[in-house]
């Protein structure tokens, strides 16, 4: 269903409820399994960053794909942390840029770049490259917007096992099209961070009571937050002391970059970055089981 349509009869589901509540019809969103498609994975290698980037969606089809002419963007990268580009603790610069950059190409009326972040805002969108990489670019179609802590919704998910309500960003909710880059890194507590896991940046409230069952929170907020489609930055990969890193030894480069609409697939194959199996982390098995994407790679098609 085309979100557009889906928030119209959102809104008509909360006015019936007769409640100033989002409340999520799941079965909107979600796709008997047997009529999904076999989840596609683009994986690109090379030095060019911005054109491993490009290579990646256009081996899915090109970002007219995911985003049409008149359309509002929300491109969510990983830019939680004051920490620079070459650390991995946020998503690349590079990747980012080129991500809007093809959006605005595919004709978007407009492109917000943002995160919840954990650093102190200015500081991360700064230090991390992003901010400056993307008003570089010079659109007034584009902004780089910082997060209004007014602008959190609660949302109500029928389907969740443990995270039923939150808030969430309205801005995220109301886009007609969503934009999910993180960066494959290490973390302290969920083992990895990938695609799934960079939705906390999209959430509100103590996030620190997400921590407590915590692998099922995040597939539980998943339901919510369904990106139209995942640039997974594995540029370079913080391999110890995520997710804030500071040491340039935690980090290898792999000049690679995954894109896909199928996070489950896409933190499947991340894990092997790591020399882990996708049955390792907790929210990966979770995701699948809340049927949100394919975990089993031999049923994944590589382009």
């Amino acid at each position: 269903m085309e979100r557009r349509e889906f928030l119209k009869q959102l809104a008509l589901l909360g006015a019936a409820a007769g409640t100033a509540h989002w409340v999520l019809p799941q079965e909107l969103w979600a796709m008997a399994p047997e009529r999904r498609p076999q989840p596609v994975i683009a994986k690109k290698e090379g030095t060019h960053w911005a054109n491993l980037t490009s290579d990646a969606v256009e081996a899915l089809g090109g970002m007219k794909k995911f985003v049409n002419p008149g359309e509002t963007v929300v491109v969510k990268p990983n830019m939680a942390w004051d920490r620079a580009p070459e650390l991995a603790a946020n998503a690349h610069p590079e990747v980012v840029r080129r991500v809007v950059e093809m959006c605005l190409e595919a004709g978007a009326k407009q492109v917000k770049v943002l995160d919840h972040t954990c650093h102190d805002a200015r500081k991360a969108y700064q230090n991390s490259g992003i901010k400056p990489a993307v008003e570089a670019l010079k659109d007034p179609r584009v902004v780089v917007e910082y997060v209004d802590e007014r602008r959190f919704v609660e949302v109500k998910a029928e389907k969740a096992k443990s995270l039923k309500k939150w808030l969430y960003y309205k801005d995220i909710l109301e886009a007609d099209r969503f934009i999910n880059i993180p960066v494959a890194k290490h973390h302290s507590e969920a083992r990895l961070t990938l695609c799934l896991k960079n939705m906390m940046g999209a959430i509100g409230g103590w996030r620190g009571r997400c921590h407590v069952g915590l692998h099922q929170n995040i597939a539980d907020m998943n339901l919510v937050l369904r990106p139209d489609l995942h640039v997974l930055d594995c540029t370079r990969i913080l391999l110890r002391n995520g997710p804030t890193g500071g040491n340039i030894a935690d980090v290898e480069v792999r000049n690679l970059v995954l894109a896909g609409p199928d996070p489950v697939a896409l933190d499947a194959y991340g894990t092997t970055l790591f020399g882990l199996k996708p049955a390792e982390i907790g929210y990966i098995t979770k995701a699948y089981e809340l049927g949100l994407g394919e975990m089993e790679l031999s049923k994944v098609t590589f382009v």
